[in-house]
């Protein structure tokens, strides 16, 4: 099977990607991870990638779309991938249909795990570090014993400029921007299928795999 997984910034998409693909003997293709490889080994594609990148430029469609085909042709993906990152847009995924399609593959099922801008906003915007010793916490999920004060070395917690609501609010500005036509273009296809993202770990695990059985079924 070839999977699409949809989620916005802090729905948990890479930790339940990783473990769907482990569940289901499948390749984890996370894009991050992959454009690192390929610059670390300098593939022709990577040493490309590295040029934009080093620039401060986004990497073109183009270069993406050819480093996860690449990354499809290799050994562990010979029974399918779970694609964590990609497609981001609507072109990418009508490229990535296109090389399936040479191969005689195609994408099985994409799922999107929806979460609400609020949670998403709650997640991603309550990261707090301590200056002395890098300790993370979170407002919600694993805070402080004292308001502003590191449990390990009683250092001064501070918030990075990416971990503000205000910086939150504007990634998933533009990740709703972009991805949503993706969210529709495999809508249109049948391929879709939704779980609440906004469960706890185990539980969208469940739902993910449920979701995988009733398209193998």
């Amino acid at each position: 099977m070839h999977i699409v997984l949809i989620g916005a910034p802090g729905a948990g998409k890479g930790t339940q990607a990783a473990a769907l693909a482990s569940d289901l003997g499948l390749a984890h293709v996370a894009t991050g991870d992959m454009f690192r490889d390929a610059m670390a080994r300098r593939t022709p594609l990577g040493v490309r990638a590295k040029e934009y990148v080093g620039g401060g430029e986004l990497v073109p469609d183009g270069i993406t779309v050819g480093m996860v085909i690449d990354r499809l042709g290799e050994p562990d993906a010979a029974e399918g991938v779970i694609l964590d990152g990609f497609p981001r847009n609507v072109p990418q995924a009508q490229a990535l249909d296109r090389a399936l399609n040479e191969n005689g593959l195609r994408v099985d099922q994409a799922i999107y795990m929806a979460v609400d801008t609020d949670e998403l906003l709650r997640r991603l915007s309550g990261r707090w570090l301590c200056r002395q010793c890098q300790a993370s916490y979170h407002e919600v999920s694993n805070p402080p014993a004292v308001v502003g004060k590191c449990d390990l070395c009683g250092g001064e917690l501070y918030q990075r400029e990416d971990d503000t609501i205000e910086t939150a609010r504007r990634r998933l500005d533009v990740y709703f921007q972009q991805t949503t036509p993706v969210i529709d273009y495999y809508r249109g296809r049948g391929v879709l299928d939704q779980i609440d993202g906004q469960r706890s770990i185990p539980e969208v695990k469940a739902g993910l795999l449920e979701a995988v059985q009733r398209r193998r079924s």
